[in-house]
């Protein structure tokens, strides 16, 4: 224990909790991929992203990018023993599948894929069309 003045003062001591099963919502834009890796509840333990491991301008968007950003999420969430996920993707980008196939390769275990990309039903007026 290290002292402070006269007080005693503990060092607080990081709990790193095991989470076997988990989600990852992977978020796939024109520019980016960017995935997260949640508990069951929902409570991030790991995220990465294609700019996050060096990627820049037009080359995060590649699907080797979303790749290479899953493996490295993955290998971030393996000190919290994760070995299965339920994967969320949400958007339009060229690395939604490639990602999947990342968070594969890094050795989880995929229970189930839903889309959940927000589809307007005809809400908010669009933009005017660009005249080039």
């Amino acid at each position: 224990m290290a002292t402070k003045g006269d007080k005693k003062v503990k060092k607080a001591r990081v709990k790193r909790r095991s989470v076997i099963e988990g989600r990852a919502y992977v978020t796939s834009s024109y520019n980016n991929t960017i995935i997260t890796l949640a508990d069951s509840k929902g409570d991030v333990i790991a995220w990465s992203s294609a700019g996050a491991n060096g990627f820049k301008g037009a080359k995060k968007a590649t699907p080797y990018a979303a790749q290479i950003a899953a493996e490295a999420a993955v290998e971030k969430a393996k000190a919290y023993g994760l070995e299965k996920v339920e994967v969320f993707v949400k958007g339009v980008g060229a690395g939604r599948e490639q990602a999947i196939r990342g968070l594969i390769n890094a050795g989880l275990a995929i229970e189930s894929i839903l889309d959940v990309t927000p589809v307007p039903h005809n809400g908010c007026r669009k933009k005017k069309a660009r005249r080039v």
